[in-house]
């Protein structure tokens, strides 16, 4: 039996994977969590053999987090979930290290398949995926783009859109001007955007302003 454990910040989404595993006698989740600061709490997950982690989580940065997830369990197998095809920081997390690369809409096949290949100790990264590719561009399931940033960083998207410079959204939303350049950095990293006219763009396609 294989033995699972799920990191996701969307209850709905972690309680409905966890659903169609148990489904499957080969499986067993025995740990389920919603956010980083959780797992990383629970670390070392000894009785754990695959680690299905949501990288874009609210309260800690991926690489961070992998990183600690290493430090911690470097033996680990870590299957990587997401819902952004042609992730930006997909090579700089490679090079921390994890087995697999499942897109969240997959279908349950492919799910199974991924858990098996990387319970067998081979990597997973579909057929669209290696460890060497260059994968520069970014590309969301339809009406998705906006669900992998926090309701927050929807909040200061809009702003930015609306020409808002960062001191400005600040003041708006009492916080400092540091805490906006992150999440303005981190917007950009999440949506795959290297600028302002670019994230414009997608505040428009999701009618944001």
């Amino acid at each position: 039996m294989i033995k699972i454990a799920i990191v996701d910040d969307h209850e709905i989404f972690l309680k409905g994977l966890e659903g169609v595993l148990l489904q499957n006698a080969d499986y067993q989740v025995v740990s389920t969590f919603l956010n980083g600061g959780s797992l990383l709490t629970s670390l070392p997950l000894n009785d754990v053999d695959i680690l299905l982690l949501d990288l874009q989580l609210p309260d800690i940065e991926p690489e961070e987090l992998l990183t600690k997830i290493r430090e911690k369990q470097p033996n680990l197998r870590i299957i990587y979930l997401t819902l952004v095809r042609g992730n930006r920081y997909f090579n700089k997390l490679s090079e921390i290290g994890f087995e697999g690369y499942l897109l969240k809409d997959s279908p349950i096949e492919i799910l199974k398949e991924a858990i098996n290949s990387v319970h067998e100790g081979k990597p997973f990264f579909g057929d669209r995926y290696s460890h060497k590719d260059e994968i520069n561009t970014v590309t969301f399931p339809e009406n998705k783009a906006l669900s992998i940033l926090s309701s927050r960083e929807i909040e200061v998207l809009k702003l930015i859109a609306q020409e808002y410079s960062s001191s400005q959204i600040a003041e708006k939303l009492f916080v400092s001007v540091s805490t906006i350049d992150s999440h303005r950095k981190n917007i950009m990293i999440k949506l795959g955007v290297d600028n302002i006219v670019g994230l414009v763009k997608l505040a428009v396609q999701h009618k944001l302003i």
